[in-house]
């Protein structure tokens, strides 16, 4: 059995090391032969160097070069280099506990409906606005309900983080859509399910994800996520889930209150109740997080930012595919890595 694990990385040089011992700690059968191939966006930080140093000591590690710098192009780079039995997803900023692959491994053997397998997502900061994110990521109110990185047990699920996929997937359904600069994932996931397959969580299996720390790139990423959203929906032809209409829905409930209240003050002093709703559920989760007051500050402005960034960057997506029917901007193409 041949299993790949493909890292796509650029500019890591901090975190690539215990990403790539931790993928070699974990705890294979004998019988299976491990390849990990890491995708690199042309680094220039000392990523490049640190991995040749690293192929010295662990066997069957490799350096592709991604000329696009484009996260959907080294999953695919990776999938094609090694022809492998399973492929594992990796980011460079996340770290496996030693159970990971071989329980991903095995549930494929145990549910043969699954097509697809991830774990637990533990944030990690690298600061102390990056603590602050993670814990507003870490909730239901902050992330949605049924997303991934606030499930806590095992089942099936729409999506999840760092996959495991059988080859055999991608001969089913294809390959990653290298159109789609975010959401790729989540695009490919839900392909898997239109195609009767299934998607599972595993409590029992985890990883540490060292959470960026500052609030511009979180504004940035899931402005993007936002936008690329409505792309895929254009694509399938429908609403991928449910959750995702509520940011901009309510992005739009606070615009029209303004205007409301011009016209008409008894009615918006009732539509307000929404927004007072809406700051009482920030005001109760930020408590719940909060272990300062520093911290609730930061926690209580994360939990907005997350809210409005994703909802705007999806109402720019509806101008922009369903409205002026262009497609993705190139702005939209620069990551907020």
């Amino acid at each position: 059995m041949k299993l790949s694990v493909i890292i796509p990385c650029r500019n890591e040089v901090n975190f690539i090391e215990e990403c790539i011992e931790a993928i070699y700690s974990n705890d294979l059968p004998p019988t299976c032969e491990l390849n990990v191939i890491i995708v690199d966006g042309l680094s220039d930080d000392g990523t490049r160097d640190k991995i040749k140093t690293l192929s010295n000591s662990f066997p069957n590690l490799f350096l592709v070069d991604n000329t696009f710098q484009l996260t959907p192009y080294a999953f695919n780079l990776g999938i094609h280099y090694i022809k492998a039995d399973y492929y594992q997803i990796v980011g460079a900023r996340q770290i496996l506990t030693p159970n990971y692959l071989s329980k991903s491994l095995s549930i494929f053997l145990e549910k043969p409906s699954v097509w697809c397998v991830g774990g637990l997502v533990n944030n990690i900061y690298v600061n102390q606005v990056g603590e602050v994110i993670s814990k507003a990521m870490s909730t239901t109110f902050g992330m949605g309900l049924g997303n991934f990185r606030t499930l806590q047990e095992s089942n099936y699920t729409d999506t999840v983080g760092t996959p495991m996929y059988p080859s055999w997937v991608f001969d089913k359904i294809g390959y990653f859509d290298e159109e789609l600069i975010r959401n790729q994932d989540d695009d490919y996931n839900f392909r898997v399910t239109k195609a009767g397959g299934k998607i599972w969580f595993e409590s029992s299996i985890s990883l540490k994800y060292y959470v960026r720390g500052n609030y511009s790139g979180l504004y940035k990423q899931f402005y993007q996520y936002g936008y690329w959203k409505v792309y895929v929906n254009k694509k399938h032809g429908e609403v991928t889930t449910l959750r995702q209409l509520v940011p901009p829905l309510f992005v739009l409930y606070v615009f029209t209150l303004p205007l409301l209240s011009f016209l008409d003050l008894n009615s918006a002093k009732i539509f307000s109740i929404g927004l007072l709703l809406y700051f009482g559920f920030t005001l109760l989760f930020t408590l719940k997080k909060s272990k300062s007051i520093k911290e609730f500050f930061g926690i209580f402005k994360t939990f907005p930012i997350l809210h409005f960034s994703y909802g705007l960057g999806y109402l720019q997506g509806i101008i922009h595919f369903l409205i002026l029917m262009k497609k993705p901007s190139n702005k939209q193409k620069s990551l907020s890595r």
